[in-house]
């Protein structure tokens, strides 16, 4: 099983990496992020300070990708990306999700991570539709682990009942092996 997709709470996930739905910054904020910040303890934060700005403020652009260590997470690696925030669908928004996916299955390889899970993201705070996320998000990781042997394991971790059908229902209408 390559792609599955858990009902569990991704700070406490065992993993080689947990991907991050961050903001631009990533100096911690709410949802997946702050929750994330909180668990790994001050030293995440700090970490993140030291990652470049790529512009005033902007340590990670939207569909990027960024690697810090888990610290006190079950997870060796934080995987923080940016997804985009829902404007209605005409603004790129799906390229931009697909992006996400992408950069940070190709940042997990480099850091050579086994198993990796993401979280719904773009789904909480910037008010993508979640059916609409979960095709983007499964249908990109199908084609990046088509093309790539690792990660051998892809989690899509959500946090409560109603993301996760959407996620399965995603997975299984996809018609890709899970």
């Amino acid at each position: 099983m390559r792609m599955k997709v858990v009902q569990h709470d991704i700070t406490r996930l065992t993993a080689d990496a947990i991907v991050n739905a961050a903001n631009e910054t990533l100096l911690g904020g709410g949802g997946v992020d702050g929750a994330i910040h909180r668990r790994a303890g001050p030293r995440l934060l700090e970490a993140c300070r030291k990652l470049p700005e790529v512009r005033p403020g902007v340590r990670c652009p939207t569909g990027e990708a960024r690697a810090t260590p888990g610290f006190d997470l079950a997870a060796r690696f934080v995987i923080h990306t940016v997804g985009p925030v829902w404007k209605g669908g005409g603004h790129g928004e799906s390229e931009l999700l697909a992006a996400c996916h992408r950069h940070s299955l190709a940042l997990a390889r480099t850091l050579h991570v086994e198993r990796i899970a993401f979280p719904a993201i773009s789904c909480g705070i910037y008010g993508y539709p979640a059916d609409r996320a979960a095709r983007i998000a499964v249908a990109t990781v199908h084609d990046e682990l088509a093309k790539y042997p690792h990660p051998s394991q892809v989690l899509f971790c959500c946090l409560n009942e109603p993301m996760f059908t959407i996620f399965k229902r995603a997975l299984d209408e996809s018609g890709t092996e899970a």
